[in-house]
């Protein structure tokens, strides 16, 4: 079974939590909830785009966070879920399976309630709800929604990087790569990266001294390609650097690469290469053309309230 999405997890949370009303260590809640629910082993192996935490049990976890809202679940103490008497009151009343408007109302009406204090009347069929206007709820939670756009943000970012690539000069070009290779790492010095690009070249558009005697060289070809780049521009790099002697070069494209250029790359020691994608990607992480704002997502610190619970 697929995970379900986080409002479609409420239901059977609640039913989870009723029969443990003394409540339930959150991760156990989680496990029985997806249980219930028939998630597989494999389905639970899926993370967040973010990598930092599994899919399901970010679900159930907002699952949990609108039940509570809605004053149907409760904490008796940290790091424990639990059942509230409305809650029972409400699986006791409420026709089974839970509709849609239900389902919605839950989900998304009681976002301004105060997670200690829920409304005094509690949920009911139809009120609560602050608008059709909402997110759609088969989208995923929050945070899920949250990575989705970070995602976008950076698809679009490298699609305009791609562009702007297309736009510079052939000199340019070539001193953006290597100041992208300088912030990953080589070279000790911005100094230590040298571009030779021009006639004559050999199909080398820039030399890396690894180390301060120039003992140890990395060569660059970094070149703008209309279409795929094809196995011999790639056997082409590798004889310019036997001419050189030279044992490292990285190849960087704007587009991509055929499979024979992998399939010959890949035969040989010492080359690498770079497309499109991923010169975009890395330009992006070490932010070489790019800027990027800090976006402060709030986490509660349990540690921090650790000695003031009872």
């Amino acid at each position: 079974m697929s995970i379900p999405s986080y409002d479609r997890c409420m239901e059977p949370l609640l039913d989870v939590l009723s029969g443990h009303q003394a409540g339930l260590p959150k991760r156990q809640a989680v496990e029985l909830t997806a249980d219930r629910l028939g998630i597989a082993p494999d389905a639970r192996l899926e993370l967040l785009a973010s990598g930092r935490e599994p899919v399901y049990s970010n679900r159930i976890g907002w699952a949990y966070d609108r039940l509570k809202r809605a004053g149907l679940a409760s904490s008796p103490r940290r790091g424990v879920w639990g059942v509230s008497e409305r809650g029972l009151a409400a699986l006791a009343e409420w026709p089974r399976p839970w509709t849609e408007e239900r389902v919605r109302e839950l989900a998304l009406g009681y976002l301004d309630s105060r997670l200690g204090q829920p409304s005094p009347d509690g949920p009911t069929a139809g009120g609560g709800m602050q608008s059709d206007s909402g997110p759609n709820l088969g989208e995923g939670s929050p945070d899920e929604r949250l990575d989705r756009a970070i995602e976008e943000l950076r698809s679009t970012v490298a699609r305009d990087v791609l562009e702007v690539l297309a736009r510079v000069t052939p000199d340019g070009f070539e001193s953006i790569v290597l100041d992208l290779l300088h912030l990953l790492g080589y070279g000790a010095s911005r100094s230590d990266l040298i571009r030779v690009g021009g006639s004559g070249d050999a199909g080398i558009d820039g030399v890396i001294s690894l180390d301060r005697l120039g003992l140890e060289k990395v060569y660059v070809q970094a070149k703008r390609w209309q279409g795929t780049v094809g196995r011999p521009e790639i056997q082409a790099f590798f004889g310019a650097l036997a001419g050189q002697k030279a044992r490292k070069g990285v190849f960087i494209t704007t587009s991509g690469y055929s499979s024979q250029a992998i399939d010959f790359a890949r035969s040989v020691e010492g080359i690498v290469l770079v497309d499109g994608e991923r010169l975009a990607n890395l330009m992006i992480d070490h932010e070489v053309g790019v800027g990027s704002r800090l976006v402060r997502v709030p986490r509660i610190d349990g540690d921090y309230f650790e000695d003031f619970l009872g």
